[in-house]
């Protein structure tokens, strides 16, 4: 019996809107500009990956993934779709850096061997469709009052916990999470995000002073190189601290991990290059004693499903934050993740990744085949 082959690849740009703006240190967010791929092979089997390209995180951009794509799609056209390491080492081959795009590709080929081998990808990676997941809800930058009144509402509408987004000054920051810890109590689940805002004296001054409001974790106090002070920040805070722009990938982890850098690693597959190194990660952070964290970026209810797969076949994930397409204005998706409310996510078992997309949507957006 002969190998399996790729055949053609559709590349599309998938905009969704956002419900607001949402707001974080490095910029604002108002639509989601992700790229969909779609593997079609000789075996009559199709497999879909999405990405999320955030250019000030991954240095990625909508129109950059699209270009490239259609590269790697030309060269991975006539080879094995089953043999996912060597396509994915071509892949790396061919172009350097550009994870999210990868991840795209990476998640088309695990959703092709899950359908070719009859079962939910998770069951394929060693998993069980057994974990109860609730996802937080995050609250982007802004004033005080809003930031609280957006903190309660989301407390009534039975999320679990909340991630605040912050990384302005000691003083600010401060200001609004004591306006949502008046807001939502003393027993609420707060977690932070800084995204690289602060430099290390300034990280520590405002972790030290946001000590009485009971933090869970801080995700990225400093800059993502500077690994070096986040350990000081470490050493200094009363807050567990979580690396999420400082880990990519593996190699990242390993280092992190040596340094004594971290409490928590935050895996999201458009910096890990997918569900590849998601487990290369996963594996480093439970040798060393760290647990993990699932996050997103702007992806649909798609990609968090493939997430959602991941974390079914990776214990060592303890918090998720898998909230992106709960802030988007529509939702293309077919088959899937459903959200239940109250945070919680669940998974019906369905072969591949077990979800799709909307064919008069996705042919509704700029889409070339390769």
């Amino acid at each position: 019996m002969g190998k399996a082959a790729i055949t053609k690849i559709d590349i599309f740009k998938l905009n969704l809107p956002y419900k607001e703006p949402f707001v974080i240190s490095l910029g604002v967010i108002e639509s989601a500009t992700n790229v969909v791929v779609r593997m079609h092979t000789d075996t009559g089997l199709t497999g879909i990956g999405e990405c999320a390209p955030f250019v000030t995180i991954v240095g990625e951009t909508q129109e950059t993934v699209f270009e490239l794509s259609k590269q790697i799609g030309r060269m991975l056209i006539g080879k094995d779709p089953f043999a996912i390491g060597e396509r994915l080492h071509e892949i790396d081959r061919a172009v350097a850096g550009n994870p999210t795009m990868k991840s795209a590709f990476d998640m088309a080929l695990y959703d092709l061997l899950a359908r070719k081998a009859g079962m939910p990808l998770y069951r394929l990676l060693g998993g069980s469709n057994n974990r109860e997941v609730y996802t937080d809800m995050t609250i982007s930058i802004g004033p005080p009052e809003k930031v609280a009144r957006d903190a309660l509402a989301f407390k009534n509408d039975g999320f679990p916990a909340i991630k605040v987004k912050l990384g302005t000054n000691t003083r600010d920051d401060v200001a609004r999470i004591r306006a949502i810890r008046d807001a939502v109590g003393d027993d609420y689940p707060i977690r932070i995000d800084a995204n690289q805002g602060w430099d290390a004296m300034t990280a520590i001054n405002t972790l030290r002073a946001l000590a009485p409001y009971h933090i869970e974790h801080c995700e990225e106090p400093v800059s993502h190189w500077n690994n070096r002070e986040m350990a000081r920040v470490r050493q200094n805070s009363p807050i567990p601290i979580m690396a999420d722009e400082s880990v990519f990938d593996h190699h990242d982890a390993f280092r992190l991990a040596a340094m004594g850098a971290c409490d928590y690693f935050n895996i999201k597959f458009s910096k890990s290059g997918g569900i590849f190194n998601a487990l290369k990660i996963h594996t480093v952070a439970e040798s060393a004693g760290i647990k993990c964290q699932v996050g997103c970026m702007s992806e649909s209810r798609y990609a968090l499903t493939a997430l959602m797969h991941f974390v079914l076949a990776a214990p060592n994930v303890v918090h998720f934050d898998m909230d992106s397409s709960l802030m988007l204005d529509a939702d293309p998706v077919t088959g899937g993740i459903q959200y239940q409310g109250s945070g919680k996510w669940i998974l019906e078992d369905a072969p591949g990744i077990g979800a799709g997309f909307d064919e008069a949507f996705l042919n509704s957006m700029p889409h070339v085949s390769v």
